[in-house]
């Protein structure tokens, strides 16, 4: 399954990987030994020359829209490909998952909440925050469990273990990794001055 987010990282890559290439074959033949066994067709590149001479820079910095059009295009191009760069980092967060069964999605913020909720109710458990996150064909599960102060972590992974287990056919085709993380609740005393 092709999502759209793979499509673009594809579209840029292939896109910067097609643009150095045809850089880099245009700059290797600037050597006058390549120059020479080319067609006389072939747009070369002398050894010394420039991309821009400096009368046609001068040309274009006099034009009133020139300094403008290459300063929002390089803050767009950075903006872009920073945000691209932040969304490759930080796993994605899918409002809904396409299931197995013709037409059917499930919705990832009912099923954290259903998850949140059934290991609430397992004794030792106070709170509990599940989120969903999508890498290809698996899911990550984190789960986030704040249990109360008189209950030891050891008796209580067995019990999300299964918890785990039983939500992986509700999933289906994604397959379900856990990451848990334990915290115990603190009652905190108000100071008195």
């Amino acid at each position: 399954m092709t999502s759209a987010h793979t499509a673009v990282n594809r579209t840029v890559l292939a896109t910067a990987g097609l643009a150095l290439l045809i850089g880099g074959i245009w700059l290797a033949t600037a050597r006058a030994s390549i120059a020479e066994r080319l067609p006389r067709d072939w747009p070369a590149l002398a050894p010394d020359a420039v991309l821009f001479d400096g009368g046609t820079l001068t040309d274009l910095r006099t034009q009133g829209w020139w300094t403008p059009a290459v300063i929002t295009a390089g803050v767009l191009l950075t903006v872009l490909l920073a945000w691209w760069l932040l969304r490759q980092l930080h796993p994605r967060h899918r409002a809904r998952l396409p299931l197995a069964a013709p037409h059917a999605d499930l919705r990832t913020r009912a099923f954290e909440e259903a998850l949140a909720e059934r290991a609430v109710t397992i004794d030792g458990i106070n709170r509990c925050r599940a989120r969903l996150y999508v890498r290809r064909r698996r899911l990550q599960l984190h789960l986030c469990v704040w249990l109360d102060t008189d209950t030891a972590p050891g008796t209580v992974i067995e019990q999300l273990t299964a918890l785990s287990s039983e939500a992986a056919p509700a999933a289906a085709p994604y397959e379900i990794d856990t990451l848990l993380r334990m915290n115990h609740v603190t009652h905190r005393v108000q100071h008195v001055r």
